[in-house]
């Protein structure tokens, strides 16, 4: 789309039905759409009902004519010393032959399949493969807990599992059929699991699983084929879980048709990436970035897609990030600010990206959770390149806010991932519903309808989908994150609503807290919690990870005061803990509500995404003695 940002934004606020259907252009159909959008469908309309495709083949075979031997996929993984590499043509045929062992097993359009793998190339065939056949695939990342595993089971009803044996990590190797048997004992129905063996820890086939690298290797060599199955453009592509608040998870459900149009139209006009380039999305294709940006986009434009199964330090270092991109040309990097926080600990001057040929690298891009910008100004000094937050969540699956780089490069403020993308209007709610002023903080809101690509529904369940999005503010999609907007339009979304806290009767936002915090030089990552004061309500308590011997006795002192210099003493902030590493989730979200419980001296539950239980207990500990 020709033009720069304000001229798309214009385009798209005259006639949104015709801004998306242009959009629609870009892909592939049996029918193409002639209706943009029904507003009488679902809880708030659905895009795109007249259309007739199928992803897979968007994805896969529409590049054969003119790309069939250009690379698709690069799998680089340290942990096996090893690096894949597969074009269009090798993908056509793995794709079909995995659907032909489906179409096999018996399964058939609108049936589930959960695949439960780690970072291998096969994953992004199983759900390729889902695709073809019109099969909802839905990913649940390798080493997922027995009992959050069967709860997906039960929800989605899957007809089969499509499993590795193991998952490699740095010093150990995670075994995954033990847990794939917990999980089906605890489940209502087991389902067959069929298993692609790894070496290192292969599976033992019992009872009615089967041995997916046999079948999938016959099929292979006997050059199978599946037709691509025409589908409905409201059918479902894939559900994706996310945790409840009620221990019921929550299965986004992601349709075909605009899910192609907006990430097809994201990719050039976002992230400024044309077909041939190699871009690389550092996430686990377990998480909703991973589904977008490892999996469907790139292949949707004929790019490459980057695969990686390692780590971001300590396979073998903390350059190992600049090494993928110089050794596969990658235009674009995609990875979530704590990652870069993990990086600049072990790298604090930024040395490690000279040593690596990085002519190719254009952007860093970062989502997942809020970028600070001291991590963000390391990047940019250290990469020469921009470095740009985005802003979305695993209900949208495609940036809410951002700096469309295909577009133009808007200013980057540090701290906001920048401005609305076509599709959303962004309005910012106080309590009551009623909209305040730039430079007010309040619920941050989406007025429906929703753009193409974000949730129609849950999965079975459309009461709580209700519920959890459309009925705090009728007439708005509710994110859940509370920020702001300022005069130039720039969205700051400072915490999720939970992680406001109230001191003594002033909403305070942590996000500003822990700018200031990260701001100072020996602090490397934070979070603040509003933990519970008996005369205040909540009195906020900040837990520091610092480099390396930056620890002093006037340290906590020098946060101190920085804090209530930028927010006040209304704050009374004047609690700094430090700790060896945060609690996050595996895609690098820091578990706030945990930490608050620990410091509450309440019982928590373990999370079930948590990527190292460990730090728990380094929380505990430092709680413990700081008290002392």
């Amino acid at each position: 789309m020709a033009g720069g940002y304000a001229h798309t934004m214009a385009e798209w606020r005259s006639d949104p039905a015709q801004f998306w259907l242009k959009a629609a252009e870009a892909i592939d159909w049996f029918e193409a759409p002639v209706t943009a959008f029904d507003p009488n469908a679902g809880s708030y309309g659905r895009w795109f009902p007249d259309a007739i495709c199928n992803t897979c083949h968007n994805a896969v075979d529409r590049h054969l004519p003119t790309r069939a031997d250009q690379l698709a996929i690069i799998h680089d993984s340290p942990v096996t010393g090893t690096v894949t590499k597969w074009t269009y043509s090798d993908l056509y045929a793995r794709v079909n032959a995995l659907a032909a062992v489906l179409v096999d097993q018996g399964v058939s359009r609108g049936q589930r399949v959960i695949v439960y793998m780690p970072m291998i190339p096969e994953a992004l065939v199983a759900m390729l493969a889902c695709a073809r056949i019109g099969a909802i695939h839905s990913v649940v990342f390798g080493g997922f807990a027995a009992k959050e595993l069967a709860a997906r089971l039960d929800d989605a009803e899957p007809a089969l599992i499509l499993a590795a044996s193991c998952g490699l990590e740095p010093g150990r190797v995670v075994e995954y059929e033990p847990l794939l048997s917990a999980a089906k004992e605890l489940a209502k129905d087991q389902p067959p699991v069929l298993y692609f063996q790894r070496e290192a820890f292969p599976a033992k086939i019992a009872g009615n699983d089967g041995d997916l690298t046999a079948l999938y290797g016959a099929a292979l060599e006997a050059g199978r084929t599946v037709p691509c199955t025409p589908l409905a453009g409201t059918d479902p592509l894939y559900i994706l879980y996310t945790s409840g608040t009620t221990g019921r998870p929550k299965g986004v459900v992601r349709d075909n048709a605009g899910h192609m149009v907006a990430l097809a139209w994201s990719m050039p006009n976002i992230y400024g990436v044309s077909p041939g380039e190699a871009f690389w999305a550092a996430s686990d294709v377990g998480w909703v970035v991973g589904h977008s940006y490892i999996v469907y986009a790139p292949l949707l434009i004929g790019a490459t897609t980057v695969v990686y199964e390692g780590k971001p330090i300590g396979t073998p270092d903390a350059g190992a990030f600049w090494r993928v991109c110089a050794d596969h040309g990658v235009v674009s990097l995609f990875t979530a600010p704590t990652a870069i926080r993990a990086i600049k600990k072990e790298d604090a001057d930024g040395e490690l990206p000279s040593q690596y040929d990085l002519s190719k690298f254009r952007a860093l891009y970062l989502a997942g959770e809020r970028a600070d910008p001291a991590s963000i100004a390391w990047a940019e000094n250290a990469l020469k390149v921009p470095v740009v937050d985005n802003w979305w969540q695993t209900e949208t699956g495609w940036p809410i806010a951002a700096n469309p780089m295909g577009l133009e490069t808007l200013p980057i403020k540090p701290g906001s991932p920048a401005v609305p993308m076509p599709g959303y209007e962004i309005t910012v709610l106080d309590d009551d519903g009623v909209p305040v002023g730039a430079g007010t903080m309040g619920n941050i809101a989406i007025k429906l309808p929703l753009p193409p690509s974000c949730l129609p529904t849950l999965w079975n369940n459309e009461a709580r989908f209700r519920e959890a999005y459309l009925e705090r503010f009728p007439g708005y999609y509710y994110t859940s994150d509370a920020g702001l907007l300022d005069d130039d339009g720039y969205v700051f979304v400072m915490a999720r609503t939970d992680d406001v806290i109230n001191v003594a009767g002033h909403r305070l936002s942590t996000g500003v807290m822990e700018d200031e915090l990260t701001s100072h030089p020996a602090v490397v990552e934070c979070a603040v919690v509003g933990a519970a004061d008996a005369i205040k309500g909540q009195s906020p308590m900040g837990f520091v990870v610092l480099k390396n011997g930056a620890a002093s006795d006037t340290l906590e002192a020098e946060l101190v005061a920085k804090v209530r210099a930028e927010v006040g003493p209304v704050a009374a902030f004047k609690r700094v803990i430090p700790v060896p590493r945060l609690p996050k989730t595996r895609s690098g979200k820091t578990l706030r509500a945990t930490i608050k419980k620990i410091a509450d001296g309440e019982s928590y539950t373990v999370p079930p995404t948590i990527d190292d239980v460990g730090a728990l207990a380094d929380v505990e500990a430092a709680i413990a003695a700081y008290g002392a």
